[in-house]
């Protein structure tokens, strides 16, 4: 599978090193609009094509399939030109920064006959897959209750501009770092939202949010909470699951641990290649679904995060609590 990758920076190198990993895949193009960073990238990938403009890398007959790695509200335009052009696509987390952006992406894949997933990397996490697990392996009994805390750091400066921009970014810490935590509260609690309580604030004179709290609860019942606190003196990324029989706590820092009746043991241990490890598994996914295989994510999923986040907007500018749209109907041909 030929695959080209649009956007070079962040997380292209772990994209990068799942391909050359891989058997069955490479990345036989890059595209960025800093030509030096696309040629670096490419160079880096084994001696890949280079572009500036995706258009001419999707016309250039070198790839089978792309993986949108850019700024969120660019995914809708590279997904669906794609889409058109018979390619299978990866698109990062968010999915989009609007449901009719969702939709949109679905209904082009779909009508291609193309494979779809989208890049929710936590699904894929060692730690998070050790915690999933030992969960259903039904030792603790049933999850009662989610807590997530993320630490980030949005002061102007620190991470590319367009973060910064509601327009490009659709938001700040939320929709970026909450949109981890929302996907995996939601994974670990095993339902859908139905109604969620925000409040966000912009520090450091941002012109989006830097911190954030969303207290969610889901359809059956759990209650999730979620905090994203920019710039503290300790840094975070603790996920405590809350079981009948025990609560674990999966952190991709210190690894993953069970503690039931006072006694605590390690499901799995930190490794250094463990993000390595998830972006491979994930590419591999990918590689499953276009072979016919069924998305360790579901679209429906990915869609829901969404929606998620556009409601927690919505209920941080109001101050009241907002209830969480229905579920929608994704095509099972869009997978």
């Amino acid at each position: 599978m030929r695959i080209g990758l649009i956007g070079a920076g962040a997380v292209a190198d772990y994209h990068i090193a799942a391909a050359l990993e891989l058997p069955n895949a490479s990345i036989s193009a890059v595209c960025d609009i800093d030509a030096v960073v696309a040629q670096r990238a490419a160079a880096a990938a084994g001696g890949a094509s280079s572009f500036t403009d995706y258009r001419d890398m999707i016309d250039s007959g070198t790839v089978d399939a792309v993986i949108v790695n850019t700024p969120h509200s660019f995914h809708l335009p590279m997904v669906t030109d794609a889409a058109r052009a018979g390619l299978h696509v990866l698109v990062e987390k968010p999915m989009a920064t609007t449901l009719d952006d969702c939709d949109a992406m679905i209904a082009a894949c779909d009508t291609a006959g193309v494979a779809l997933t989208v890049g929710h990397i936590q699904h894929f996490m060692p730690d998070k897959v050790a915690a999933k697990e030992h969960i259903d392996s039904g030792e603790l009994g049933d999850v009662v209750m989610v807590r997530d805390f993320r630490s980030t750091d949005y002061r102007p400066g620190t991470r590319s501009g367009w973060f910064f921009s509601p327009t490009v970014a659709g938001g700040g810490a939320l929709i970026n770092i909450g949109g981890h935590c929302i996907d995996r509260s939601l994974w670990f609690g095993g339902g859908r939202a139905e109604r969620v309580l925000a409040s966000t604030v912009n520090r450091f004179s941002s012109e989006v949010e830097t911190d954030g709290t969303i207290a969610l609860r889901l359809a059956n019942g759990i209650g999730a909470s979620i905090n994203v606190i920019s710039d503290p003196p300790l840094k975070a990324d603790s996920l405590f699951i809350v079981c009948e029989r025990g609560v674990v706590v999966a952190d991709p820092r210190s690894g993953t641990l069970v503690q039931v009746d006072g006694r605590s043991r390690v499901l799995h241990e930190r490794h250094p290649d463990d993000i390595q490890h998830a972006f491979t598994a994930q590419l591999a996914d990918f590689l499953d679904v276009i072979n016919g295989g069924r998305p360790t994510v579901p679209l429906s999923h990915a869609r829901h995060v969404v929606e998620v986040v556009l409601e927690s907007y919505r209920s941080a500018a109001e101050g009241v609590a907002r209830t969480v749209g229905a579920a929608p109907v994704v095509s099972a041909g869009a997978r």
